[in-house]
């Protein structure tokens, strides 16, 4: 039998090709374990991103033109939505979603918790600041006045005009604390009545003569009577902003309402607000 012998230089070959060979494999394998480690990393990473991510729920209606209603596709928008889908974007650590109630619920609402704040040309007065927390940044700012039928407005100046008369308002909204305060003081003297809100409901109340009258801000008017059978009359009866309401005595409803007052100022600053208003109102309603 012919024996075959190898060289030093063989074995030396040998023991390399070993070396290499082990270290490729503990490379693959030093490799593939950081592979692992990385996605884990990466998947408790993105675990904390959505922890840190707080979900906030944002009330609002779908009966107020060009605020917040149904477009004719069923989509929620309006300036009011449109502006807080804008904040919403400038605050990564919150994440909002639109809950759509009766104009009446939605205070009730925020109060029990079922939603975080709501977001439907708030007014601030005394009343409701008493029982709620507005953020301080306003985002609107609108004038209050009587609205009548065109032709029959000229006989309403204040609100003394419309003792004996009927008047139109939406429960919980503040033309209906001014009505009803100046009740308390005036045995009652004007007859309320309530409505759910809607535009068309309000414009068919007065054009039919069910109703003498209806109070509202200055911008609204074109808004819910875009046919202009109605006009608004005499001066002013209140001057108010227009903020976002949250629950008060709460600290988490007190930082969410500092950010978005943060994310408000660099929204007006920017001339976004501007723009949102110009938009969805016809006007800058922006400002005094």
């Amino acid at each position: 039998m012919k024996k075959t012998f190898m060289g030093t230089a063989g074995l030396a070959l040998i023991a390399l090709t070993v070396v290499v060979t082990g270290c490729g494999a503990k490379q693959e394998a030093d490799e593939a374990s950081a592979g692992s480690n990385a996605k884990a990393n990466n998947s408790a990473n993105a675990a904390n991103i959505a922890a840190e991510v707080k979900k906030i729920i944002v009330g609002t209606g779908t009966q107020f033109p060009k605020v917040c209603f149904l477009d004719e596709n069923g989509k929620l928008t309006g300036f009011d939505v449109e502006l807080v889908k804008e904040i919403d974007k400038r605050l990564p650590g919150y994440e909002f979603e639109f809950q759509t109630l009766d104009f009446s619920n939605l205070l009730l609402s925020l109060e029990t918790k079922k939603i975080d704040f709501v977001a439907h040309e708030m007014e601030q007065n005394p009343d409701r600041a008493k029982k709620y927390l507005f953020n301080k940044e306003a985002y609107a700012h609108w004038k209050t006045k009587i609205i009548a039928p065109k032709g029959s407005g000229a006989a309403f100046k204040t609100l003394d005009d419309l003792k004996g008369k009927k008047v139109l308002t939406t429960a919980t909204s503040a033309e209906a604390t001014l009505l009803e305060n100046y009740n308390k003081s005036h045995d009652n003297a004007i007859s309320i009545v309530y409505t759910n809100g809607a535009a068309n409901d309000t414009v068919n109340q007065l054009t039919t003569g069910r109703v003498a009258a209806t109070l509202g801000a200055d911008f609204t008017l074109s808004l819910i009577d875009p046919q202009g059978k109605l006009e608004s009359v005499g001066d002013a009866l209140e001057e108010a902003d227009v903020q976002f309401v949250f629950r008060k005595d709460d600290p988490d409803e007190q930082q969410l309402a500092d950010a978005v007052d943060g994310a408000l100022k660099a929204i007006k600053s920017d001339g976004t607000l501007s723009k949102l208003s110009i938009q969805w109102l016809g006007a800058d309603y922006t400002q005094q």
